[in-house]
């Protein structure tokens, strides 16, 4: 049975290309469809009054109230955007917003309607649990995407569009200058709003918030100053008194600097976006509910996915589009290849999963810029059958692989070969931090993924490679170099942070962590503070020893100055910079004594671990451990401890 639609199509556009409704309602049962521009609870109406006209047609009598009710409680409320469709469900009845989804997918492709509520627990979980974490609506990754769509919210309900609209909580926020804008407006549709505005912040929707609201008024200005006023019978001086007399009262409640819409005013475009995003005693990002660090808010695009249903793996069918239309980049994109690979190996190793959901890290959280070839980096989402909590892994693509020594132009095998070779250098790299006490992600494995490969010269095109990545477990905690203000200023805080931080700064520069221009890398977002019980930091994880051994052959004094910048960057913060600094020197000048002392104590572990492997003086792993552990040998500790504190600006 086609949908039927009371109102416009959807995406209907007026003289000016603007959409003619941005809102709509959709009832599965009947599969009727409202778009008529109003407010969602008059669409409902509208669809009650429809069906009591074709009962009353019929000879029937109308629905009684209990019958309403049942219709009423059958709906799913819809908004629109350009080409896309957002769902906002109710959360204790997901099936029905899947009905409209499949309702839905008869006049919009799939990749372009999204679930709004996600943040709810129970439309999260039954969102991920059909593996598409993609579709739930995402939240801007850019100051851009963040003006954008502040712009975008912008719609009206029977005039012009004065309103910034909440898609999730459905508020409609009413500002200073939007209101006072409406000076400029003839008597006839000043009135129009004024009484449009007087209605619906009376109103409350079907999720209990109201249809209307005026932004960052608190309960200073409200429904109750309209409350009192039929606009319909002002005359004309009367009319702009009382819109001048309102107008002042909402500027004198909401403070000067908000009285204007500055989308590049970073202080207006935080408190707006937050208006329309932030639900009332939640927070609003999916990576704070899986557990994730902050530093994760925003920079995760979830991507199509997988679910297993009676065992077996069912991708998700907006893959099968992206095969019919190639043309389409958009679709091509969120269609990653490497995330169906990534579930197939998945699925591969593990006969006990439920459900896996893949998302993409848009933006790089570390404070280095240009210092190394950009990598994909991958976040991935396990559910096992039995386990309560799902598994959270971060995947990380080889630096070097296949595809690029393809891109410097290598014959296939060449790079195929030397893509091996520098994953047995990553992991042999791995083994040797972790020999000298770098404190590493316990589990670590290394996997290949088929994708596709076309170059950019005269090479092979359309052939399939396999590319090699690198998986650990996600380390719940916070990167050193992102730990919040307050929390340093705590001096117990502060005194367990900088003893942890000496501690790995002096296996750090024991292995030469730098970028291959030199610099030293080291508490810039690869070092991870995990918290014990008390919020009071436990342990530093190195997430990724990217840069290790890159310095093997230079004397350590060359670094010192570095390694004084954990202590420069913090001094203005912490409450004590010069306790702070002293319990980072001794930790480093303490561990640094304890690696060297186990080293000699145990020199043909250490000696004999790449015995081997390939010596080559031009670089090979075995060379720079032979070259790493003969510095640390003649290091005098004291010195370069001296040296460090040297460059302390106290």
């Amino acid at each position: 049975m086609a949908l039927e639609i009371l109102g416009d199509p959807p995406f209907a556009r007026d003289e000016n290309g603007k959409l003619k409704s941005q809102i709509g309602t959709i009832f599965p049962k009947a599969q009727y469809l409202v778009t008529q521009c109003t407010i969602h609870a008059i669409q409902r109406h509208i669809y009650i009054d429809h069906l009591n006209e074709r009962r009353r047609d019929a000879g029937q009598p109308p629905l009684t109230r209990g019958e309403e009710s049942q219709q009423w409680d059958g709906a799913v409320d819809l908004i629109f955007e350009d080409d896309r469709i957002l769902i906002r469900p109710n959360p204790a009845n997901m099936p029905l917003a899947f009905e409209a989804d499949d309702l839905l997918q008869q006049i919009c492709s799939k990749y372009k309607i999204k679930f709004l509520y996600a943040l709810n627990k129970q439309v999260r979980d039954a969102v991920k649990r059909r593996g598409e974490c993609w579709r739930i609506a995402a939240l801007p990754t850019s100051v851009k995407q963040m003006q954008e769509m502040i712009v975008a919210s912008k719609l009206a309900i029977s005039g012009e569009e004065i309103y910034y609209y909440n898609k999730t909580t459905g508020i409609r926020w009413l500002t200073c200058e939007r209101f006072a804008a409406l000076e400029r407006l003839d008597d006839e549709q000043l009135r129009l709003h004024l009484d449009e505005i007087r209605e619906h912040s009376a109103r409350r929707n079907a999720s209990g918030h109201p249809e209307l609201d005026f932004f960052l008024a608190g309960k200073s200005f409200s429904a109750r100053d309209f409350a009192p006023h039929d606009f319909r019978q002002l005359d004309s001086a009367a009319l702009r008194a009382t819109h001048a007399e309102l107008r002042q009262k909402f500027q004198d409640a909401v403070p000067r600097e908000f009285h204007f819409d500055e989308k590049d005013d970073v202080q207006w475009r935080n408190r707006m976006f937050n208006a329309l995003v932030a639900q009332k005693d939640e927070v609003i990002s999916e990576e704070t509910l899986l557990g994730l660090s902050s530093e994760f808010f925003m920079q995760i695009q979830w991507l199509p996915g997988g679910r297993i249903d009676h065992g077996e793996l069912i991708f998700d069918s907006t893959y099968d589009l992206a095969d019919e239309n190639p043309e389409d980049q958009e679709l091509q994109q969120l269609c990653d290849e490497r995330a169906r690979g990534f579930i197939f190996n998945f699925v591969r190793e593990h006969a006990d999963l439920e459900y896996v959901n893949i998302g993409r890290v848009v933006n790089s959280l570390s404070r280095r810029h240009d210092t190394e070839r950009r990598r994909g980096v991958y976040i991935t989402e396990v559910k096992r059958i039995g386990v309560p909590k799902e598994i959270v892994t971060i995947i990380r693509m080889q630096k070097w692989g296949v595809r690029e020594h393809l891109d410097d132009r290598k014959p296939l095998r060449d790079a195929m070969m030397d893509s091996d070779e520098y994953t047995e250098y990553v992991l042999d790299r791995r083994l040797g931090c972790r020999q000298l006490g770098m404190n590493l992600p316990r589990h670590v494995t290394a996997h290949k993924v088929w994708e596709r490969y076309f170059s950019d010269w005269t090479g092979p095109n359309g052939i399939i490679i396999w590319s090699p990545y690198i998986e650990r477990d996600y380390i719940r905690g916070i990167a050193t170099d992102k730990v919040p203000k307050h929390l340093l200023e705590n001096d117990q805080y502060a005194a367990t942070l900088a003893r942890l931080l000496g501690r790995a700064a002096a296996v750090n520069i024991i292995v030469g962590r730098c970028d291959r221009h030199g610099r030293v890398l080291f508490d810039d977002g690869d070092e991870v503070v995990v918290e014990d019980g008390d919020g009071q930091p436990e342990e530093i994880v190195v997430a990724d020893p990217t840069g290790t051994f890159h310095n093997f052959d230079h004397d350590l004094s060359a670094m010192a100055r570095a390694y004084a910048e954990p202590v420069n960057r913090r001094r203005t913060i912490v409450y004590d910079p010069v306790e702070f600094a002293q319990v980072y020197i001794d930790a480093f000048q303490k561990q640094f004594r304890r690696i060297q002392a186990d080293y000699r104590q145990r020199r043909r572990a250490f000696d004999m671990l790449f015995k081997y492997r390939q010596r080559d003086p031009n670089g090979s792993f075995a060379y720079r451990w032979e070259q790493v552990l003969a510095r640390l040998d003649r290091t005098d500790a004291y010195a370069l401890t001296q040296m460090i504190r040297d460059n302390l600006n106290l």
